[in-house]
């Protein structure tokens, strides 16, 4: 795979280790102003630190200074003694909005993780304490899948259009979540019909998303456990985006089998995941993410080409092949033999 040179600080300069090193102040204040409702506070208009502090229930002192911080930032406006939202902040971040960016709730519960990253080095695995998803309680899956479908929702048109969706009339979308790439790829073809297999408890929201935009007609659901349950069969196209990288080895192996098994014979499995080069250090994205999932994951992982390509020959499938995407992730395919 064709790699971009990667970038690196430049040499001799002491001023970028400490920009990286500080750069979690902004994003901590940014995430705390969101997970306190700060910007949502504001949303009938101007607030002292005092009416603020009230409305978040924290000290006025403190709010005080989380306020100016904001304002610094360029996320809120302060006039006298009153700070406003800017216009981004009161379409984005105000609760409720058309625009309001709920995932980046999910990214509360990535700092604590992220957090034992020294400790997930050491121990060579995540040391954060973890409970199987369907465990995890409604806001915390509410907010990851609000994650996957801000995500999903700006890649998933432009992904559709890089898949040949000739002979395809039925696809499963295993680990689906909100069902925006289902959604897609349905939107795409109108003689395709779209099953988003999901944990029990993701199912009922995916049907709201679904719901939403009036394709309950041609995007169904299938609630189960893709590393105990079969997936069905008579597919045409099994889809898996950022699925592998929250697996290890020999689960991925599995994984991919029983997806070659739902195929009819010329299907295809499609893989959308960060790809690495044979050295593991490109691109920078999935490098960063294999150590998203060591400190979130018994064994997930980010993948070489060699690797994916060894797990669906090994599944019968042939023709593998990759296609870059404009969003870092690589899509890699294989064919069922006929």
């Amino acid at each position: 795979m064709k790699r971009s040179r990667r970038s690196s600080p430049k040499t001799g300069s002491p001023a970028a280790i400490l920009d990286t090193i500080y750069a979690f102040r902004p994003a901590r204040v940014l995430l705390t102003a969101f997970e306190m409702d700060v910007f949502s506070a504001i949303a009938g208009g101007a607030g002292t630190s005092v009416e603020i502090a009230e409305l978040i229930h924290a000290n006025v002192r403190a709010t005080d200074r989380l306020l100016n911080a904001l304002c610094a930032m360029g996320f809120l406006r302060k006039r006298g003694t009153s700070f406003r939202n800017t216009p981004l902040t009161a379409r984005s971040l105000v609760r409720g909005k058309p625009g309001y960016l709920a995932g980046i709730g999910h990214s509360l519960g990535l700092w604590d993780t992220w957090s034992t990253l020294t400790e997930a080095v050491r121990a060579g695995t995540s040391v954060a304490r973890r409970r199987p998803t369907n465990d995890r309680g409604p806001d915390w899956l509410e907010y990851f899948i609000a994650a996957m479908h801000m995500r999903a929702r700006q890649q998933a048109p432009v992904i559709a259009g890089l898949i040949d969706l000739r002979g395809v009339t039925r696809m499963l979308d295993v680990g689906g979540g909100s069902g925006a790439f289902a959604m897609s790829f349905a939107r795409r073809k109108k003689q395709l019909t779209s099953t988003v297999f999901d944990l029990p408890n993701v199912v009922p929201l995916t049907q709201q998303y679904v719901a939403q935009e009036g394709l309950t007609d041609r995007v169904t659901t299938m609630a189960g456990d893709y590393t105990a349950d079969t997936l069905g069969k008579g597919y045409d196209l099994v889809f898996l985006s950022a699925i592998i990288h929250s697996n290890g080895t020999a689960a991925n192996r599995q994984l991919i089998r029983k997806a070659a098994d739902a195929l009819n014979p010329g299907g295809r499995v499609v893989i959308l995941d960060h790809v690495m080069n044979k050295d593991r250090t490109e691109p920078l994205a999935g490098a960063l993410f294999a150590l998203n999932m060591l400190v979130g994951t018994a064994e997930g992982d980010t993948y070489t080409l060699d690797e994916v390509r060894g797990w669906m020959h090994e599944a019968g499938l042939a023709r593998v092949g990759i296609t870059p995407t404009p969003f870092g992730a690589t899509l890699v395919v294989g064919s069922k033999k006929v």
